[in-house]
């Protein structure tokens, strides 16, 4: 008889991981590549199911279940991934069911941030708790929140999305209105290191970035911070300012251990 292993698969902004697990949860294989998202759906569908099918490398083995973390917000009840901020032209885009037919086996969709606390309360971090926030900060900012041991998604999967929470930011002598991930996901950094080099400010994240200030990156942000450049250092204290309250407001909505 086949023995029969699980595949995860997490849809990132900028990448497509995949791991093979036994019934233990012991990781077998893993994979990964660039989700690439400005070439299109279908593209990115078709590098999700390549990985699926790089990692089981079909050993005699059985996929019992596909297991899916994707970008908000996804509606729950369809298995459709309705308008990701974080995956260009995603726009209701059925995953599950082009998945489930694609690859002949059961497949298990949710929000990255929301898999991703359940995964320390069962497994890592949570573990013990009943009460638990999760926060995802990378390509875009989400949440995953555990009340008495249940994930919090509402309705119809909308829920907890913490990069969605609206703040006031002062700037240019006013106030302006936006959200916890416009301010502080990663390409949001080096949007702001660009403006404030074309600005005038001197920085070293330029000379990192090549000299091109359009190829300007977070990770140009950080090593200039690293290094004890200004900029960079403004930058991302701004953005943990920020991210800290985003955090204080979490706290005091849900109280977590």
């Amino acid at each position: 008889m086949a023995e029969k292993v699980h595949i995860g698969i997490d849809l990132g902004g900028t990448r497509i991981r995949a791991g093979k697990f036994n019934a233990n949860l012991e990781r077998l294989a893993r994979t990964e590549t660039l989700t690439l998202d400005e070439e299109g759906v279908e593209a990115v569908i078709g590098r999700i199911v390549g990985q699926a099918r790089a990692v089981w490398a079909d050993k005699g083995e059985e996929i019992a279940a596909v297991g899916v973390s994707a970008p908000g917000p996804i509606d729950l009840k369809t298995g459709v991934i309705t308008r990701p901020p974080n995956l260009a032209g995603w726009h209701d885009v059925p995953l599950k069911r082009r998945l489930e037919e694609a690859l002949q086996v059961p497949v298990y969709l949710g929000n990255d941030a929301n898999l991703a606390a359940l995964a320390e309360y069962e497994r890592g971090a949570g573990k013990g708790f009943q009460h638990v926030i999760y926060l995802t900060i990378s390509t875009g900012i989400g949440a995953g929140i555990i009340v008495d041991g249940v994930p919090i998604v509402g309705w119809r999967g909308f829920g907890a999305e913490g990069g969605h929470m609206a703040m006031m930011v002062y700037e240019c002598g006013q106030m302006r209105a936006t959200t916890l991930e416009k301010e502080t996901q990663g390409g949001a950094i080096a949007r702001q290191a660009q403006v404030a080099i074309v600005g005038g400010r001197q920085s070293a994240i330029l000379a990192l970035a090549g000299g091109d200030i359009r190829h300007i990156e977070t990770r140009h942000v950080v090593e200039a911070a690293r290094k004890g450049d200004s900029l960079g250092l403004e930058l991302l204290r701004r953005a943990g300012t920020l991210i800290g309250l985003g955090i204080v407001s979490l706290l005091h909505l849900f109280n977590p251990e």
